[in-house]
Formats: C-alpha cells, structure tokens, sequence
C-alpha cells in the first residue's frame, strides 16, 4: 500500500516546511517539496499541518480503582484517543501484591491484544521491592517494559517506603530502565484527610484542600534525592503545582537527570472548579489535585523553558452518575481519575500554540517527540522522517469545535472541559501507514494495535 500525502506544511519537533509525504506500507519512505509518483491512496493537505501522531505516555484504560474501574477500555479509550490525534498509548500495568509482574503485564496484554486500534506499550506500577522483583524487572526490560511506576502515596494500596523506593532505582539504574514516580506525600495526606472527616468535611474540595501543593514538592524533592543517591534518571508524573516544578528547575539546575510530565486539566482547569454547586466538583477529582488558577503560567513557564517536558493526560474515567457516586458523602471515597485522552492535541494547540506560549515545533515536542525520546520510542515514534513508523496526523489549524460529552468518542458521561471552543482539530490519521480516522470519522478497527517494545536509556 502507498499513500502520498501532499500540499501539506510538515512539523516537527525541529523543522517546520511545505512538503509531501510518501508512505509504503507501516513506513515512511520519503519527503520532498514535490513528490510525483503513482500512489494507492492520495491525501491533500493543503492549508494543514502534517505532524508526528500524538504519544500520550500515561493512560489508565480498564483499571480497577477504589471499588470500581476506569470506564474506557482498550477498545473505546485507543478509539477516542485515535480520533484525537494520538496515535500511540503507554499504559499502565499492575503488579498485585505477592504476584509476579509477568502476571500483571500478562493481565495488560489480555485486556488490550484484540481490542486497541492503535499501537501500545506498558510502564509497569509496583506495588513490593523484593529480590524476586528485582530479578524479574530485568526480564520484563526483555519484553520491552522498560519503565517502572512507584507511588509515594495511597498507603495500602499502592505506597511503597523510601528503602524500596531506593532499592527499585538502583535496580532500574543497573538494567538501563526509567522510574516514573507519582510524587505526593501520601503518609501526611492520610493524616488531613482523617482531620477533615473528622470535622464533618465531605464535599469533592476538600480532596483538593488535603493534598496541598507542599505534600507534591517536598516528595518531589524527596524523590529527586533519592534517584540522586541511586544515581539514576527519574520521571515525576502528572506535575501539578509550582511548588513541585520548583524542585524540579532546581535539580536539573545542578544538572540532575529530573524529568517531569504535565497534564491539561493542570493548564487549563483549577481549583475553582471544586467550587461548582452540589456534587459537580467530584468530576474534578484527580491526584495531584486541580492548583491555583494563577499558578498555572508557571506551569505553561516550565514547558517553554524544557523544565517540563512531556504533556501527558493521566486518562483515568469514571463516570459521574456511577462510579463517582462512590463519594456523595465522603470526598476520600471518589474514584481519583478524569477524562482527556481524546482532548490533548487540540487543547494544547489551542491553549499552547494559539496564545503564544509555545511554538508549533514545541507543540510537537511535548506532544510526541519527548514522549518518545524519554520512553525507548524514538525515531521508531514521535517523528516525521524516512525509515520511521507512519504514524501522521492531519492537522487543520483553522477549524472551530466545541468540547462536549455528548459528541466524544470517550466511554464516560461528562467532560472536563464541557463547552470549551477550541481552535485546532485532528482531520485525518495514518497509525502505520493505515488510514484510521478520515476527515473526522473513525475507520479503524479493534485488535489492529500492535505492542510495541520499548528500548532503554
């Protein structure tokens, strides 16, 4: 099969220029201003951008959480996401406690070999340090998990104490592998949420209002000087508040391998919205929490400055007449995760590009080629260059959309941003040479995602 795309103005993370782009089949072959040849399929993009498909490197499709679970699964999560200009996922799987992680990425496997349309890799999320898992990270580094989440928050569900944090980092350092680490001071965070109950606090803000910006930074600081110690890289997740992006500019200031993601409802949502009337604020209720409205230019600051470098979404749904149920009379007991996989490419576009706090190229960048770069995907992913996996998007700069639960392909019942008008929206995607979503509707298939093995640092 060969697809030409032409007219077209491609971008990437470094180069911006008119041009065509030449598929054969899974590849791209060739770029040139003018690309005259005999194809199965031409594409016109004329007055659009052609760029890398979107990596969104943290997303959490059928995942079983406080009583309930994540409401897209591989198929309905990889469709949205596909319709949103993301063209290749990183979930997470689970390790149970006194299981092996090969049975929690086999788990994962199952849950997405005949359901995702796009292609997939996994971090894994461990829940114990041992000797045996210690072993057994290298073996999944063999089948390409080459990253590993560790929580310093969730006591009892997914905490881990900071001699196993350390033990796993030297771990990862010996095999070549990256930590992600969720950076909240999860310990401290139990003790305000048990004072808060205690005085009759419920309502969904008071999620916020217990996991303060200073539990976010003083673990992210606990962490970097932990990897540090361990002499290894390390990854700090979904990035919320300035006081935590402070650490974060500090090390890598002294020169420190600290890496670090965003979120848009970090960007582009706030506190405020815990304020809407009744229960309406559990829709909101994500960890880290939603920060201050005037702090978030800090954030759009640490993007520009490479401070942060990838915007990922933490996609994590449930839906708000069910699952958030969960908590109508204690905050504590609301499923933590909020929708937006199939949102980022236009949002950032939107809100990034469009009000100039970041370039198109930079747009890319964070979107896809960090992504890439930092997680073993790289040039396989996250760029437009012959030899490279065709993942492209189509991208119509100009076009107007309205964000809203009743027209996204996202298996939940609210949005995040209901109502919000975008500018910026995903036309038409190749993921590996496929055409999958034309001119706004979906061709794919389930099960034609493929696993992807991740090489190492």
């Amino acid at each position: 099969m060969r697809t030409l795309i032409k007219n077209g103005t491609v971008v990437t993370a470094i180069d911006t220029y008119p041009g065509d782009v030449l598929v054969e089949d899974e590849k791209i072959v060739q770029l040139g201003v003018s690309i005259d040849v005999p194809a199965d399929k031409v594409i016109d993009a004329k007055d659009r951008l052609v760029v890398p498909g979107g990596i969104d490197v943290h997303t959490h499709l059928d995942m079983p959480f406080g009583g309930t679970r994540s409401v897209d699964d591989f198929e309905t999560g990889t469709r949205a996401a596909a319709c949103g200009g993301t063209t290749c996922i990183v979930d997470f799987a689970i390790q149970d406690h006194g299981h092996t992680l090969r049975e929690g990425w086999e788990t994962w496997m199952g849950r997405a070999q005949d359901k995702a349309t796009i292609d997939y890799g996994f971090h894994m999320i461990l829940r114990e340090y041992n000797e045996s898992i210690g072993k057994e990270m290298g073996k999944m580094v063999d089948e390409g998990v080459t990253s590993f989440k560790l929580f310093m928050a969730y006591p009892g569900v997914f905490y881990m104490d900071d001699g196993s944090i350390f033990r796993a980092m030297q771990r990862s350092g010996e095999i070549g592998a990256t930590i992600c680490m969720h950076a909240e001071n999860g310990l401290v965070i139990d003790v305000l949420i048990e004072q808060a109950l205690a005085k009759g606090h419920t309502s969904p803000k008071y999620h916020a209002l217990t996991r303060p910006p200073q539990a976010e930074a003083e673990a992210t600081h606990r962490a970097i000087a932990l990897a540090e110690m361990a002499d290894v890289p390390v990854y700090i997740v979904h990035l919320s508040s300035a006081e935590a992006l402070h650490e974060i500019t500090t090390a890598r200031d002294r020169g420190l391998p600290a890496f670090a993601e965003t979120c848009p409802q970090y960007l582009f949502l706030s506190y405020d919205n815990y304020e809407e009337p009744g229960f309406e604020g559990a829709k909101y209720v994500m960890s880290p929490p939603l920060r201050d409205k005037a702090k978030q230019k800090d954030l759009w600051r640490g993007l520009a400055g490479n401070d942060l470098q990838v915007i990922s979404t933490d996609h994590c749904p449930f839906c708000f007449d069910e699952g958030k149920q969960l908590g109508k009379d204690d905050f504590s007991q609301i499923p933590n995760g909020a929708p937006g996989i199939e949102n980022r490419m236009s949002l950032v576009y939107d809100g990034g590009v469009r009000k100039g706090y970041i370039s198109v190229n930079r747009w890319v960048e964070l979107t896809s080629t960090s992504p890439a770069k930092i997680f073993g995907l790289f040039p396989k992913k996250g760029t437009i260059a012959p030899g490279s996996d065709a993942d492209i998007v189509i991208f119509d700069p100009e076009a107007r959309t309205t964000i809203s639960a009743s027209t996204h392909r996202m298996n939940v019942d609210y949005s995040a941003y209901e109502g919000r008008k975008i500018q910026g929206v995903t036309e038409t995607v190749l993921s590996r040479g496929d055409v999958i979503l034309e001119k706004g509707n979906f061709t794919g298939r389930p099960g034609r995602g493929n696993y992807v093995k991740r090489g190492t640092r």
